[in-house]
């Protein structure tokens, strides 16, 4: 290129330059963006390639000029001082434990980095819950538990005992590791340390404050919700699945502050890019407002001297994992990184020492430039908002820990560092205290604490805190049920089926139709659910805006502004999310809500059961329906669709009530039981519960059976007092096989069979280890039999078990079993094929209970070995066949 093209195109950028300033002067920034988004547009639609960052990410510096940044409200001293006690208390927490306890643990970087985003936030923006509004919802990040503890213990919210005890907490006294509401259920909301799931929460937790809005069950509000992740947790699926749903539905009612201390676990986030501006495409790709905060208020002379946008361009350049070596080797280092051999950059900072240089501090320790963002996110409408913080891991912590790839595993600090942390935070108390980590707290009457309780008490209460506020509700009896208790007569019906008869029956219920809230992901006309469309519509927050192809049909697709169903799309993550916020609604909301998510049973526990736990732990209230349940009762779908393990997996889960109902009539019972424990006992307990895809013949409830069907098992049929006799077992899918097989062993062999329905072995193994546990310690009174000892005490016979999920599940109950006891499952991998053949081969057909029956009665001496050969051969069942489990 010639001198003279590029004079001439200096002249041009000039002239764009300086039209752009007179448009920003005189019309200001809002205008200004509107013609820039405008030219954009017409140069694209002219074909003209703009770059892969064009309109995505900006410059390298932070969002709001000096000249818009409000006047800060508070008073920055006072804040200052209460932030370094808070971290100087967060720090002993932590040495305290190891040095008391050992191998106990805690983490001192993350909430180094964090420190200040907390404070201006509690300080002015986060409000707490009133009898009006129950207040702002923050999940704060899980890493950072320390800080939260030694705030609450300056608001008089936490003992010095209560602090001494973090990570101790068998003693009663002590503090959880993370955010664990079930554990601390007063103080943690939220449980986010599992990293990702606290950002989909928070998104959905946002969309369900508009759900809840627009059907009216609340006022309309201005709550908002905030979400403080680590940009190493935006590496998680979870942490950005929910980005495009949230700007589609206009959630301005979500704050997402990304603290970008550029570092996770164990290094570099993007050591060989830039990790803040990654972020910025993908939060601006989505539709979502993002604001940078990414340079202390130091910087604001030099930025405003660089007439060129030369240091601009240079921060442009340089890679994260520069700004990290830049930070650990200090101020001349830095001013030959930033300068090298340009001149105009040399004479900018030709005025700083090294000193001055390396106190050019990062903007998330600036109160100034994070109240700014803060102030300017609440008031933005009609986007969620993304402010990205660039903050120093390990801030203060000393020369081994600040801004080092070993900054989360610095769980240890010398005397020496201790010192110059005191110094540096100027700490009020002499630094001849710090060996013995002794907490600080300053006399009640002092500035700092009246500052601190007077802020609080303007924005209405303390945070984190969780009110579960007592709201019983009225649920229907069981009589509510009587269509489905009275079964099908000659018609056949999925239980899936029943469940919309079940729903139907709610949904008609004054006292609570309105807090149904069905959730579904895209999967309803799979489930045959879609009658729900018309009956409740699909909630979205803008309506209708088109005509449905299928508007004259009775079960079109109806969305509404005040729909009731929440159909979220391929998303199981995303359901369980919304599941979570209605779930936990009685204390977030302080309003019961009765969540049903109706789902692929393969596509819950298994998927996502890491979100099940953290509903677990958050002590959430409603019913998890796995649909189209068991290894075989999903004819045709194959391998990755058949589920043979939630049931077992579920039962690892503390305060899951696990069912698995073959009959409508067990479904009713069951659901009618669990709105009565949650909704009107109010227990901090969940559902879930299998429905099958496959039709037959519901019957109607047999007499005095409804107890059994909670505890977990029931006679569904009696047998004679004959000589040769088995005791059958079946759940599920699998009971009308077990049902079956009685029949074929009575009239091809004599022998006679109890069938008992076993709802749920999760409940009976868990009756019977308490009982064990009971007996245990209490050697000398009268030992008790377990309820599966009591039900078969009066019956004889060995037991055989079949199910439609794998061996271990129905394996729960052995130890209560006294006698022989054999079980059949459906281990190894699934297969396409019918109902028929999958039972087969799976062993767990008529035909391969009644030879497990035969055998277990040979095996004791009552009929000859023979009797199993001749079964065998009866039912073409071919020994040499493959094992299920193996091929």
């Amino acid at each position: 290129m010639t001198n003279t093209q590029d004079e001439t195109d200096s002249v041009e950028i000039q002239e764009w330059l300086e039209a752009l300033a007179s448009v920003l002067e005189y019309e200001g920034p809002e205008r200004a963006g509107f013609v820039i988004e405008q030219l954009i547009e017409n140069a694209r639609h002219a074909g003209v390639a703009l770059g892969n960052g064009a309109a995505i990410t900006t410059p390298y510096c932070n969002t709001i000029p000096v000249s818009q940044q409000p006047p800060y409200p508070g008073d920055l001293e006072l804040e200052r001082r209460i932030e370094a006690i808070n971290r100087w208390n967060a720090i002993s927490m932590v040495l305290r434990a190891k040095k008391t306890a050992g191998g106990v643990g805690g983490h001192l970087s993350s909430y180094a980095s964090v420190a200040t985003l907390y404070e201006v936030g509690l300080n002015h923006f986060f409000r707490g819950a009133t009898p009006e509004i129950p207040g702002d919802l923050v999940y704060f990040q899980g890493h950072s538990s320390e800080g939260n503890y030694a705030r609450a213990f300056l608001e008089g919210r936490l003992s010095e005992k209560n602090l001494i005890n973090f990570r101790q907490e068998i003693s009663g006294e002590g503090l959880s590791s993370y955010p664990h509401p079930w554990l601390m259920p007063t103080f943690w909301q939220f449980a986010t340390v599992s990293l990702g799931l606290g950002a989909l929460q928070a998104i959905y937790q946002a969309r369900f404050l508009k759900y809840i809005e627009n059907r009216k069950l609340v006022p309309a509000n201005d709550r908002k919700v905030w979400l403080f992740c680590g940009d190493g947790e935006m590496d998680e699926p979870e942490s950005v699945a929910g980005l495009s749903m949230a700007a589609r539905e206009e959630l301005d009612n979500i704050v997402y502050v990304v603290n970008c201390n550029l570092q996770r676990l164990d290094g570099l986030v993007r050591g060989n890019s830039k990790i803040i501006q990654e972020l910025e495409g993908v939060f601006h790709g989505a539709g979502w407002n993002v604001i940078k905060v990414l340079w202390d208020s130091q910087w604001d002379a030099l930025f405003a001297k660089d007439k060129k946008g030369l240091l601009v361009k240079r921060l442009n350049e340089c890679v994260d994992g520069d700004l990290q070596n830049a930070y650990v080797k200090g101020g001349a280092y830095t001013r030959t990184f930033l300068c090298g051999d340009n001149e105009e950059l040399k004479a900018l900072f030709a005025e700083l020492s090294d000193e001055d240089i390396a106190r050019l501090n990062r903007g998330g320790h600036d109160p100034l430039k994070i109240y700014a963002a803060y102030a300017a996110a609440v008031k933005h409408k009609g986007q969620p908002t993304a402010i990205l913080v660039q903050s120093v891991k390990g801030y203060g912590l000393g020369a081994s820990a600040e801004s080092r790839n070993v900054a989360h595993n610095q769980l240890d600090m010398t005397e020496a560092e201790l010192k110059i942390f005191h110094k540096r935070m100027n700490l009020p108390f002499e630094d001849n205290n710090l060996e013995n980590l002794a907490f600080y707290k300053p006399e009640e009457n002092s500035p700092e604490l009246r500052y601190l309780h007077a802020q609080r008490a303007k924005l209405k209460g303390y945070l984190p805190a969780r009110q579960a506020i007592s709201h019983p509700l009225v649920t229907p009896d069981l009589a509510a049920f009587d269509t489905v208790l009275q079964g099908t007569g000659d018609r056949t019906m999925s239980t899936t089926m029943v469940l919309g008869r079940i729903f139907n029956v709610l949904l008609k219920d004054p006292n609570i139709n309105s807090r149904i809230v069905p959730i579904f992901s895209d999967e309803v006309r799979t489930f045959g659910l879609e009658g729900l469309f018309r009956q409740i519509g699909i909630y979205s927050h803008v309506g209708q805006l088109y005509l449905p192809e299928d508007k004259e049909q009775l079960l079109y697709y109806r969305e509404s502004q005040d729909g009731q169903v929440l159909e979220e799309g391929i998303t199981e993550a995303g359901c369980m999310a919304s599941w979570i916020a209605a779930a936990t609604s009685y204390a977030t909301h302080h309003i019961p809500m009765i969540p049903f998510f109706t789902y692929y049973s393969m596509f819950g526990f298994q998927r996502v059961g890491d979100f099940i736990w953290a509903a677990a732990d958050m002590r959430a209230r409603g019913f998890l329906i796995g649909a189209t349940a068991g290894r075989t009762t999903l004819e045709g779908e194959g391998l990755q669709h058949q589920d043979g393990t939630s049931l077992l997996t579920a039962s690892a889960v503390p305060n899951c009530r696990a069912y698995d109902p073959a009959f409508g009539y067990e479904m009713a019972v069951i659901i009618q039981h669990g709105l009565r424990e949650m909704y009107q006992k109010e227990q901090d307990v969940f559902y879930y519960i299998t429905a099958m895809n496959e039709k037959y013949v519901q019957p109607a409830m047999p007499n005095h059976v409804e107890e059994g069907i909670i505890k977990g098992m029931y006679l569904f049929k009696a047998a004679g007092k004959e000589k040769l006799k088995v005791q059958l077992m079946g759940s599920g899918a699998i009971l009308r096989e077990v049902i079956a097989a009685a029949e074929l062993l009575e009239t091809d062999f004599g022998v006679t069979a109890d069938v008992w329905s076993v709802t749920s072995f999760n409940e009976l193994r868990r009756e019977g280890a308490a009982l064990q546990r009971e007996h245990l310690f209490s050697p000398e009174t009268q030992q008790k039999k377990s309820y599966v000892e009591q039900c078969l005490q009066d019956h004889v016979g060995p037991v055989i078990a079949a199910t439609d999920y794998i061996r271990s599940y129905a394996e729960q109950i052995r130890p209560f079993i006294s006698r022989s006891f054999t079980v059949l499952g459906t281990d190894g991998f699934g297969r396409s094929d019918t109902r028929e053949k999958l039972r087969h081969f799976f062993e767990v057909d008529r035909y391969h209970i009644v030879v497990a029956a035969l055998y277990a009665l040979a095996q004791e001496g009552a009929l000859p070995a023979s009797k199993v050969t001749e079964a065998l051969k009866k039912y073409n069942i071919d020994p040499a066949k493959p094992n299920p489990v193996t091929v």
